[in-house]
């Protein structure tokens, strides 16, 4: 029997299921933990795939726009609708592929200062997002979704030289993620699995803009849903 094999919109697929089922749980029955225990696969699974993308895309400019632009799209939506300001998990991604592509640009510039300051620079963006400004908004909901962490995760993961260091690193910052978090963040270990199974492959599909899409279109109708409850 041929050994099973995900690739890379296999790998989305279940990661979209996952993060539906979460927010099913979030805004229609935050009573039934078993949804938000199903839901904790999505983050580490869509941390991988933005480690893979910001490897594979040719277009590094518009990979971090396109994404930065949808979450700043849902913020402002959030704001006006939820009186929130709450970074979402699209915030969260933008930073870490700024990171990440900060972190090339350094490596490939000669200059030593900038190879020095340019990274340091970003990691004490993040920190300062992550970390120090929740502290000057304490009447505030304002967070970065997944902290520090969750930022860093994807920037670990595309560090990674083969798969069993990106597994590795996987596994590290979920259960850095856990500790800060709770301990129902330890069911993310469950994506260690489909992660495994994961051939590098793109598919034949064309699943490009399929997130951009839907993310933004389940959370209206979720949401649209639990009004009527």
């Amino acid at each position: 029997m041929e050994k099973i094999k995900l690739n890379s919109n296999a790998i989305k697929f279940i990661a979209l299921i996952s993060m539906t089922i979460d927010h099913i749980g979030l805004m229609l029955f935050p009573e039934c933990m078993e949804l938000r225990y199903i839901g904790r696969l999505a983050f580490p699974l869509f941390a991988y795939m933005i480690a893979e993308g910001c490897f594979y895309t040719r277009n590094k400019k518009k990979h971090f726009l396109m994404i930065f632009g949808l979450g700043l799209l849902c913020q402002i939506v959030y704001f006006f609708a939820l009186n929130s300001i709450n970074q979402g998990i699209l915030i969260t991604f933008s930073l870490s592929i700024l990171t990440i592509y900060s972190l090339d640009l350094a490596l490939k510039n000669k200059k030593q200062y900038i190879r020095l300051l340019l990274p340091v620079a970003m990691l004490f963006l993040d920190v300062f997002l992550c970390l120090y400004l929740p502290t000057l908004l304490p009447n505030t909901d304002y967070a970065v979704d997944y902290g520090i962490v969750g930022v860093l995760l994807p920037v670990l993961i595309y560090l990674g030289k083969e798969k069993v260091q990106k597994l590795a690193f996987t596994c590290l910052g979920i259960i850095l993620l856990s500790l800060e978090m709770g301990p129902w963040e330890w069911y993310a270990l469950m994506a260690l699995i489909p992660l495994a199974l994961y051939n590098g492959e793109k598919g034949r599909l064309n699943t490009k803009y399929l997130f951009y899409i839907y993310y933004p279109l389940h959370l209206v109708l979720i949401y649209v849903i639990s009004l009527a409850f």
